[in-house]
């Protein structure tokens, strides 16, 4: 059985940085696509980052780039995203999820982030 599972949401001022953690189980990093996507208050989820299995390629949604980096410990089994000069549009709840081919078939359970001063 697969499972993710992440941490690492809270609430932070405009400006700031968190880091998000997706600890996977039952599965290793170099057989899934993970990605983090986001559900804003009202809004459809949308997609954030996406790291790919084989290369490690990432791919980001515009809002994003040069602010938020995805990565992974292959390691420690676990997908992170660092992000930086957080704004109060970056409010949502942030869910990993991952893919062994073009479905997403493993969610976590979501973790919140919360940007205001």
């Amino acid at each position: 059985q697969v499972q993710l599972v992440e941490s690492g949401g809270r609430s932070v001022q405009p400006g700031g940085s968190l880091t998000l953690s997706c600890a996977v189980s039952g599965r290793t990093l170099s057989t899934i696509t993970m990605t983090w996507f986001r559900q804003a208050p009202g809004k459809e989820r949308e997609f954030v980052a996406t790291i790919t299995p084989t290369y490690g390629s990432t791919y980001y949604t515009d809002s994003v780039k040069g602010r938020f980096t995805i990565s992974r410990d292959v390691d420690k089994n676990t997908v992170y995203l660092q992000m930086n000069n957080l704004v109060p549009e970056d409010t949502a709840v942030y869910s990993c999820a991952g893919r062994p081919g073009m479905t997403y078939e493993y969610w976590g359970q979501g973790t919140s982030v919360t940007v205001h001063s």
